[in-house]
């Protein structure tokens, strides 16, 4: 069975070096492919005749990482996708035979959600040391950096969104894989190691471009996808404005510019307005949350 691993990068020459080094001796390029779509980014360009075993895909600007998934996808020759992040490698023993089986096991899975092990670590076996206890749950959503699909799911929704740049796509995907009647499930011995500076992350405590394209996004999410979504909105707005626009006068200022970008793309987004049914968003609401 072909897998096809899906990677959009940018400006993370080095991570993602390390990321395909790690694919190179993990599989099979005779049988598996790997796709990278470099979004906007000469100094990532400078690597491509290190790796000419992976598919390309260049973007001269920057489109910004869903609807650069949203090409990227279309292109993959895999019954399975694999998407991953380019500071993310797969760490796990049997990474792809456990993706097959679980896949094969039931015919009703459109989405597996790996465990995503945060941190720097001198190894891979350090990093496993940090995995957190084997269990398996249906879920509804799942974390960019390490996630299967298939592709015959993938192709019944309409991929990841172009109304949306970066941060909450894989929510929009989700949901519509749940609205088709497939299930979401959380795998935590299907590992991936995140590359990310966990202690740095920390310092760092206030990242004022996350919230406000979480912000845009969440409302545009809601609008396409609910049927009555006001209440859903104004829950929304409230508890930032609560929990950020109050504490901080640069949160105070992107809360409302993202309103005015909302109010100006307003007839733009309903282009892709499509109410989920009501069951789903039921399901939704009982599955048991990922643990980010």
């Amino acid at each position: 069975m072909k897998l096809s691993f899906l990677i959009v990068t940018k400006n993370r020459p080095d991570d993602l070096v390390f990321t395909l080094n790690k694919l190179k001796n993990f599989i099979d390029s005779s049988i598996h492919e790997v796709l990278v779509f470099i979004d906007g980014c000469s100094k990532t360009e400078a690597i491509i005749d290190e790796f000419n075993w992976v598919n390309w895909t260049i973007s001269k600007e920057s489109i910004s990482a869903s609807p650069a998934r949203h090409i990227l996808y279309k292109k993959a020759k895999g019954t399975i996708f694999i998407g991953l992040d380019d500071d993310a490698h797969p760490i796990s023993t049997d990474f792809i035979t456990t993706i097959v089986s679980e896949f094969d096991e039931n015919q009703n899975l459109g989405i597996i959600a790996f465990q995503e092990i945060r941190g720097l670590f001198k190894s891979d076996v350090e990093a496993l040391k940090r995995a957190k206890p084997s269990q398996s749950f249906f879920t509804n959503d799942f974390v960019g950096c390490g996630f299967a699909i298939k592709k015959d799911v993938y192709n019944l929704t309409n991929g990841f969104p172009v109304w949306m740049d970066i941060y909450g796509e894989e929510s929009a995907l989700a949901i519509e894989v749940l609205d088709l009647g497939f299930d979401i499930k959380y795998n935590s011995n299907i590992m991936v190691n995140h590359r990310v500076d966990v202690e740095k992350r920390k310092l760092q405590k206030r990242n004022y471009f996350r919230f406000e394209r979480q912000l845009i996004n969440s409302i545009k999410y809601y609008l396409i996808y609910y049927k009555y979504p006001s209440v859903k909105i104004l829950k929304l707005l409230l508890h930032n404005f609560k929990k950020y626009a109050l504490s901080d006068i640069r949160y105070f200022k992107l809360f409302f510019k993202a309103l005015l970008i909302v109010f100006f793309q307003f007839f733009s987004i309903l282009k892709f307005r499509k109410p989920v049914k009501k069951s789903t968003i039921t399901k939704k609401v009982s599955l048991q949350l990922l643990s980010y």
